[in-house]
């Protein structure tokens, strides 16, 4: 079945779903222009604090913020919350990492934030992570019989381009800007894959180590160890982690995320998808004719996906809320904020 919303139909009817969404930094999110995923270098480091409270409470005041980019387009915190609201379901934040301590409750794998990969080890207990990652996993197979696992990490691309390309991948990410900031993201890239290869790193998780951050090896181990259907939700940093599960032998999630993701020309998603071997579900949330200025800044890159947004959408589809629902649900949240 195909429909204007939802570019293929997975054929999944959850009974007992679950939103998962894994929190972490990385100090490439701190490099100027790097990411888009905050008011400022430095400031990236609290989003994924600030998305996770916008989440789980409806709104953010732990801190002065609205839930906007500068140029007024509601943040993918926005979207998932408004799925939140209307499918019911109480997100599971995990933290893989933070700089700060979070204002709601989450589960903890007492990870670090991400280092520099092209001066040091990303993440030293990468191989320690993913043993507690697949702990998680298993807790929520108790609970669930499908999850949508998510993510919030700025910075998190450039760390995906690593990881993709150590896995001899030949791909493109994403952005949260516009204008991606290609020429950047691949000197890092290029600095972080020659201190690995000098390393010595080839094994996957000693790649995550060597260049990831600290939400990769979590989802991977959640992935592994989850029992029931799972879906990645989210683009190239979710790509990243299918793809490492794929090295390591296990189970590769398929994906679900926004048109946007797939229409982003400096990404190449959809054939990097193909390249890994799994699948990927597109929503298109229809932002251009939802009537909403901010929302309609999507349709032209910005931002375009995050803090599993895409599939959110998708989950709220799949447990039978009309298109029509979905879309006037997310209008009526985010105008709170204009």
């Amino acid at each position: 079945m195909s429909n204007p919303f939802l570019s293929e139909d997975p054929g999944i009817r959850p009974k007992r779903p679950m939103m998962a969404f894994i929190l972490g930094n990385t100090m490439l999110s701190t490099v100027p222009g790097i990411s888009g995923a905050g008011p400022s270098p430095k400031g990236t480091l609290l989003t994924p604090n600030l998305d996770a409270e916008l989440v789980t409470t409806g709104a953010i005041t732990s801190v002065a913020a609205r839930p906007n980019t500068p140029t007024g387009c509601p943040t993918p915190a926005t979207i998932a919350r408004s799925m939140v609201e209307l499918t019911g379901l109480s997100p599971v934040l995990i933290n893989a990492g933070l700089a700060h301590v979070p204002a709601v409750p989450c589960l903890d794998v007492y990870g670090s934030p991400g280092g520099d990969p092209r001066k040091e080890d990303a993440v030293p207990n990468a191989a320690l992570l993913f043993g507690r990652g697949e702990m998680v996993g298993r807790l929520l197979a108790q609970y669930s019989d499908f999850l949508m696992l998510g993510e919030c990490v700025p910075g998190g691309t450039t760390t995906a381009l690593c990881v993709l390309r150590a896995l001899g991948y030949d791909a493109s990410v994403s952005s949260a800007f516009i204008k991606n900031p290609v020429d950047l993201k691949e000197a890092v890239c290029r600095d972080a894959l020659a201190r690995m290869n000098a390393a010595g790193a080839r094994e996957p998780l000693d790649i995550l180590r060597a260049v990831g951050d600290p939400m990769m090896p979590v989802a991977a181990g959640i992935a592994s160890a989850y029992s029931g259907e799972i879906l990645f939700a989210g683009g190239t940093q979710m790509l990243a982690v299918a793809a490492t599960l794929k090295a390591l032998g296990r189970r590769v999630p398929r994906l679900a995320t926004t048109v946007y993701v797939r229409d982003d020309p400096s990404a190449g998603f959809a054939r990097s998808v193909a390249d890994v071997g799994t699948a990927a579900y597109y929503v298109d949330p229809n932002f251009a004719g939802i009537g909403h200025v901010g929302l309609a800044r999507y349709c032209i890159g910005e931002v375009k996906e995050g803090m599993g947004a895409g599939g959110a959408l998708t989950l709220a589809y799949l447990m039978g809320h009309e298109p029509e629902e979905i879309t006037r649900k997310v209008f009526d949240f985010v105008q709170k904020y204009d």
